[in-house]
């Protein structure tokens, strides 16, 4: 499942994803209280920015339950580009348990 805006959306529904749209941080929080409800669903993956404005207990809540998974992915644009390699280094670190270097 993917909650994104609906310009995002298009792009996981090709795919065979399943999407819930949210134009907006509230309505996205709003439609995961909704997926929280449904024990169907296993992982949700989510922009970074609808997850990063989600009020506290909302975020409190899905770091307690081991499912559904939540992935934040970036949004569609970056700042700067050394922004973008700043978050996949991380994500790398996080997966795999130390930093790496890209180049």
């Amino acid at each position: 499942m993917a909650l994104c805006r609906p310009e995002i959306a298009a792009g996981f529904a090709l795919a065979g994803i399943p999407t819930v749209e949210a134009a907006t941080a509230p309505a996205a929080a709003d439609r995961m209280r909704e997926l929280l409800a449904r024990p169907a669903v296993g992982l949700v993956l989510m922009e970074e920015d609808f997850h990063r404005q989600f009020p506290e207990e909302l975020r409190r809540q899905l770091d307690r339950r081991p499912l559904p998974m939540v992935v934040p992915f970036p949004g569609t644009a970056w700042a700067a580009p050394e922004a973008a390699e700043s978050y996949i280094v991380e994500l790398l670190r996080q997966v795999i348990g130390y930093r790496v270097r890209l180049r």
